[in-house]
């Protein structure tokens, strides 16, 4: 991600190492594997071996994504043939199945694939062969006054420090010194804003036990705290995020989520407060 430093070598949440344990078991949750044991080998060999130095090498390989991210998209465009696509409902179970040998990557944003990688010495990132992204919250279509007022609070909270701050909390040589913290004297008579989520992306979004942090939550918790609402979080799967908010079950999706013309087609976007980039994970 542009303009954000290396994640230092910290051990994870609790929260987080218990999602990644709990897909411990060698079935994928979803997606297809094709070929034989020794065929997944040798492609497996092959790929670790001649290493991946751009998107072409990818074609020919089983990947594992989150389904209806954007390492979902982008691989798709890059792949032979649709089968050699493994989708999962988390990226946790993505990483077990190349872990497990059902698939030979895992395409996914950096950040995430940085916690993983420090989780598992066995695996590594190979990075800097797709383009860059940029991150905005969605709201239903046509809600344009909600999606200026946003605008006008992001564009405070970055003027005034608060998005880098929240960032420091969370990455680089400052993680954990300084947690967001809503003024004393918020006025929240406007009601309630509900954001959907996934909380499966850490540092974006996951769970430290019952509670759901991270870089998003604390920015929405800012934008509702200048805006005057209450903030309400519905966790949910990343494929169903932009159908909620398009039906209105919630305000606005705040989700680790790139900016594409499909999906513009369906929501209204915000001003972006965020880089990011897709990454491969391989075996070392």
């Amino acid at each position: 991600m542009r303009n954000l430093k290396k994640f230092t070598a910290l051990a994870l949440t609790a929260a987080f190492v218990l999602s990644l344990t709990a897909c411990g078991s060698n079935e994928a949750v979803s997606g297809t594997s094709g070929g034989s044991s020794q065929d997944a080998a040798a492609v497996s060999a092959s790929s670790s071996e001649e290493g991946i130095t751009s998107i072409e090498d990818l074609a020919d390989l089983r990947i594992g994504v989150q389904t209806g991210t954007t390492g979902d998209l982008q691989a798709t465009e890059v792949v032979n043939e649709d089968s050699q696509m493994n989708r999962f409902n988390t990226g946790a179970d993505a990483v077990q199945a190349l872990k497990n040998g059902k698939v030979d990557c895992v395409v996914i944003d950096s950040l995430p694939a940085e916690k993983f990688v420090e989780l598992n010495d066995d695996l590594t990132i190979v990075d800097g062969i797709f383009d860059t992204e940029e991150y905005a919250i969605s709201l239903k279509k046509g809600n344009t006054e909600l999606r200026d007022a946003i605008n006008g609070a992001l564009n405070e909270l970055k003027e005034d420090g608060t998005i880098d701050s929240i960032m420091s909390n969370y990455i680089g040589d400052e993680i954990g010194q300084h947690p967001y913290e809503s003024p004393a004297d918020v006025d929240r008579s406007k009601g309630t804003l509900t954001m959907a989520t996934n909380a499966e992306f850490e540092p974006w979004e996951y769970r430290e036990g019952n509670a759901i942090v991270g870089i998003d939550v604390d920015i929405a918790q800012a934008i509702c705290d200048k805006l005057g609402y209450e903030l309400a979080i519905e966790d949910m799967a990343f494929d169903t995020i932009l159908v909620a908010v398009s039906s209105g079950k919630a305000d606005f999706g705040i989700a680790g989520m790139t900016v594409t013309p499909e999906r513009e087609e369906s929501v209204e976007f915000t001003d972006t407060y965020a880089d990011a980039s897709q990454v491969v994970i391989v075996k070392k």
